[in-house]
């Protein structure tokens, strides 16, 4: 389609890059911007750009953070015996808003996928076996996405875990197959964490 601004036509094909964002909803979204008064649309801008430039992730957890270590990670009110491995860190967010957690967590960045190259390695699991062995870990909680890489890992992490005295458990099965944690409702992800069972 021919747009009768190059910016225009640039913003529409930054937008329609953005997960979920198809090149019809990255239109709108250009057209709002238009609409919108300017000091909307630069704070948006000056959003984008501080995330990009101050946000980076926790060398501890995986999380992403602003610190070193994250607020996670330094708030000595949750449970330091308790960590919670996740894949990504909305996952943490919606965890989080479940209310029902108030451990540490581990964020892989990813599930293991060798055919894509994806090995323990990528996902920092060395780190995993070297904080559950000094820190005092007791339990870990595996909530990984319930689809088949999600499982793989799972049950790769509990193989690798299962010789260092700590319990292994995993989310109850409140979350579907197929999903994904981080769109999950509150309520399902607290039954989830309550119910987590013994691999």
């Amino acid at each position: 389609m021919q747009y009768s601004s190059r910016h225009l036509e640039d913003l529409v094909g930054r937008l329609a890059k953005l997960p979920g964002i198809g090149k019809k909803t990255a239109q709108r979204l250009a057209f709002h911007l238009l609409r919108t008064d300017k000091e909307e649309a630069v704070g948006l801008a000056a959003a984008i750009a501080r995330v990009r430039d101050e946000v980076s992730t926790c060398e501890r957890c995986g999380n992403v953070a602003e610190t070193q270590p994250c607020y996670f990670c330094a708030d000595e009110r949750r449970d330091g015996t308790v960590l919670c491995v996740v894949e990504h860190p909305g996952d943490v967010l919606a965890l989080e808003k479940s209310g029902a957690y108030r451990g540490q967590y581990y964020v892989l960045r990813g599930t293991l996928a060798p055919l894509d190259g994806v090995t323990a390695a990528d996902l920092r699991i060395d780190r995993l076996l070297e904080r559950v062995k000094s820190e005092g870990i007791r339990e870990v909680i595996l909530a990984l996405n319930p689809t088949s890489q999600g499982e793989a890992t799972s049950h790769f992490l509990a193989e690798v875990l299962g010789g260092l005295g700590v319990q292994i458990t995993r989310i109850a099965r409140g979350v579907p197959m197929g999903s994904e944690i981080e769109l999950s409702d509150q309520a399902t992800l607290a039954r989830a964490l309550e119910g987590r069972k013994q691999i």
